[in-house]
């Protein structure tokens, strides 16, 4: 037998055990602000996130994994991130195995021998050169924002492409004892999601251990048939929607109790303040609707066996931008009518002001995509490169 057909299932929790999920999401609640202190979420976390299948979502069955389609991990994410924006980007990457399902079957089949419950993570910027060997490729260097890995089963680099991958980069996996870990992350919005810098020194990644992000899957079964990068962005961008959950809820709570030292109406009281609100609301609703409905149109496409069309990634793509910056947008708004009680620096909607803004400004929702996407509904081409 070969090593891919001696891979068993392995039982495990199911993933829509509802005590599970909750019990975790409870555990998170009096652990948030050690994760932001510490600025990374703790192995031990992650162990907890495993318990609920969120890292065998994306592992292939055949590999003993349980799939989800798409939009039910988001919604999942999208729970977690109401909780605490950083762990739920963090659980997001769950969804990055289907990047490994490009990778030869006898090397998926060692990555899971000892279970499809994986973390990966990856720096895979900037490209870093790693000259051929017989057997490979010396990976040296140092790359950015590789966020979960101090949780990491696994880490990924990212290394030049050549002609055997059409130009596209490469990534190069290596075991956790393999690399750095430098601690330097410093930022405003999503501090706990340790999106530490890698630095490798000299280590010879074989071939076989490396893999096109969105490269052609070995793996035939639905998920991997679901568009890769536009997946990527999913993920992401419902982490901003669950942070503008958590400020809406936020608004709605303090706005019947808060009054300004002025001696001005409360909040509730204020005919801006409610219509800001109920207009955020739909604001977010609206653009919720259209995400998670473009993602199970899709899923549909692709369980019927079809591939999804050009014009469904760039919906997937529009949808996942417009979702990221609506939900930033929520957020702002309702800090400029909440008084001066969010100019402090521990201010709830001031700390989930800093989150919601991340998922905005990343490569894969800023205004490019915008652009790309409206080329694409135009029958012209992206103008972005990797947007399919």
């Amino acid at each position: 037998m070969t090593k891919t057909q001696e891979v068993r299932p392995v039982p495990s929790a199911d993933l829509d055990d509802g005590t599970l999920f909750d019990s975790v999401l409870n555990e998170l609640a009096t652990r948030r602000e050690e994760f932001r202190r510490q600025r990374f979420v703790t192995k031990d976390f992650i162990a907890r996130l495993k318990l609920t299948g969120l890292y065998r979502a994306a592992t292939p069955a055949m590999f003993g994994g349980q799939p989800l389609p798409p939009a039910r991990f988001l919604e999942r994410i999208e729970r977690i991130s109401v909780v605490d924006g950083s762990t739920g980007w963090v659980a997001s990457f769950g969804s990055a195995l289907i990047y490994l399902a490009a990778l030869p079957l006898d090397t998926q089949a060692e990555l899971y021998a000892d279970g499809p419950d994986v973390a990966f993570a990856g720096g895979l910027f900037p490209v870093q050169p790693a000259p051929p060997t017989p057997n490979g490729f010396l990976v040296n260097g140092r790359w950015r924002f590789a966020s979960g890995c101090m949780g990491a089963d696994i880490l990924g680099v990212g290394i030049p492409g050549d002609d055997t991958t059409a130009g596209k980069p490469r990534t190069a996996l290596l075991r956790p004892d393999q690399v750095e870990i430098v601690q330097d992350w410093d930022v405003v919005g999503m501090r706990g999601t340790g999106s530490f810098d890698l630095l490798v020194s000299n280590v010879e990644v074989p071939a076989a251990w490396t893999f096109v992000r969105g490269g052609e899957p070995t793996v035939d079964e639905p998920l991997y048939r679901y568009p890769t990068i536009a997946y990527a962005a999913q993920v992401l961008a419902v982490v901003g929607a669950g942070v503008a959950r958590a400020a809406l809820d936020y608004a709605r709570e303090v706005g019947a109790g808060y009054a300004g030292i002025t001696g001005a109406p409360k909040l509730a009281d204020r005919p801006y303040y409610r219509t800001e609100v109920a207009s955020a609301e739909a604001a977010l609703r609206s653009a919720r609707a259209w995400f998670y409905d473009i993602s199970d149109e899709v899923w549909d496409t692709v369980v019927a066996g079809d591939p999804a069309s050009d014009e469904q990634n760039a919906q997937l793509r529009l949808a996942s931008a417009h979702l990221a910056k609506t939900s930033s947008d929520v957020v702002s708004r309702l800090v400029e009518i909440s008084g001066t009680a969010p100019i402090y620096s521990g201010h709830p909607l001031q700390l989930l002001l800093g989150d919601a803004l991340v998922p905005k400004q990343h490569a894969f929702l800023g205004p490019a995509m915008f652009d790309s996407a409206g080329a694409v509904l135009m029958g012209l081409p992206p103008t972005a490169p990797g947007f399919r």
